[in-house]
């Protein structure tokens, strides 16, 4: 039996001496009272109420039983109260600060319709799990190795000149003895300043035999985006930022690189929750999915 609903009925009835008006109070039909308080006599083993047709009057039992029913009902309103609030309450969800605008604000419009209010926050990628750890945000999208990822971003190079090739190679920026200026580079953000990125690109770079200048990291995306726009430098990055900075992007020639992210969260359920009803909206705040899109277009200015 539905013990708070029961003693819900119980309550309104006798505070009304009426079967009609304390199921009306207690938002019931009058049927469905007289049903709930009859299962709570029969499993507590005595009549609560003298019935007659006018009043409904409680016995010495029912007038015993009464506070403590009270007490249920009050304790059940409270933790009714406690959970829509929770409800309410916004999540702190920590993201990359590579996420754009626009995305952030279709993924916290998509959140609201799953009832979840997202407070989001952007930090660097070796923040990200601190805050979680620190309690500081219940979640955060972290960058985890190709074997644990949940979602995969393509990355390649952009820079402000059109490539003819479909892809670029590294090995096409080595230096050689009738270059003029200082050699190109190939600029990484921070977001891509983790070991199963920078350790990859860096192994290729002594590979293919370019110097060590020729791989920096940036302070920012900004900064890179401004080395690459003065320069014919290149910057490692996604489809979706290079549309963003209007460069021409091409995916890398020696191997396939991609940042791949996951979910952490304090507690796991939160991860569960958040990807299985924010899964396609978290992808596009991360660019993840471009690349399909982004190889048509290459192959249409190679027309």
């Amino acid at each position: 039996m539905d013990l708070v609903g029961a003693c819900r009925a119980f309550v309104h009835v006798s505070e009304r001496g009426s079967f009609t008006v304390g199921a009306a109070a207690a938002h019931m039909s009058q049927s469905v009272a007289s049903r709930r308080v009859a299962a709570l006599e029969q499993r507590l083993g005595e009549r609560l109420f003298e019935r007659s047709s006018r009043r409904a009057r409680l016995t010495p039992f029912g007038r015993e039983l009464l506070p403590a029913a009270r007490r249920l009902v009050l304790a059940a309103e409270e933790l009714e109260h406690e959970a829509a609030t929770a409800q309410r309450r916004p999540v702190r969800l920590a993201v990359p600060d590579t996420c754009p605008a626009p995305a952030l604000a279709r993924l916290a419009a998509a959140a609201l319709d799953h009832g979840i209010t997202l407070d989001l926050r952007t930090a660097a990628p070796g923040v990200r799990p601190h805050l979680v750890r620190s309690q500081q945000v219940r979640a955060a999208l972290v960058a985890v190795p190709p074997d644990q990822a949940r979602w995969r971003v393509p990355l390649g190079l952009a820079g402000v000149a059109r490539p003819r090739a479909r892809r670029l190679y590294l090995e096409t920026l080595r230096p050689r003895r009738t270059d003029q200026g200082p050699p190109r580079r190939v600029w990484l953000q921070p977001e891509d300043d983790v070991p199963h990125i920078r350790d990859r690109v860096t192994r290729l770079r002594d590979a293919v035999g370019l110097r060590p200048a020729q791989l920096s990291v940036a302070t920012s995306l900004t900064q890179a985006a401004a080395e690459v726009f003065s320069s014919a430098d290149l910057l490692l990055c996604s489809p979706l930022q290079a549309r963003e900075f209007a460069l021409h992007w091409r995916p890398l020639g020696e191997f396939d690189l991609e940042r791949t992210f996951g979910l952490l969260a304090a507690e796991e359920g939160d991860a569960e929750r958040l990807g299985t009803r924010l899964g396609d909206d978290l992808a596009h705040c991360l660019g993840a999915g471009a690349e399909a899109e982004t190889s048509e277009t290459a192959e249409t200015e190679n027309a």
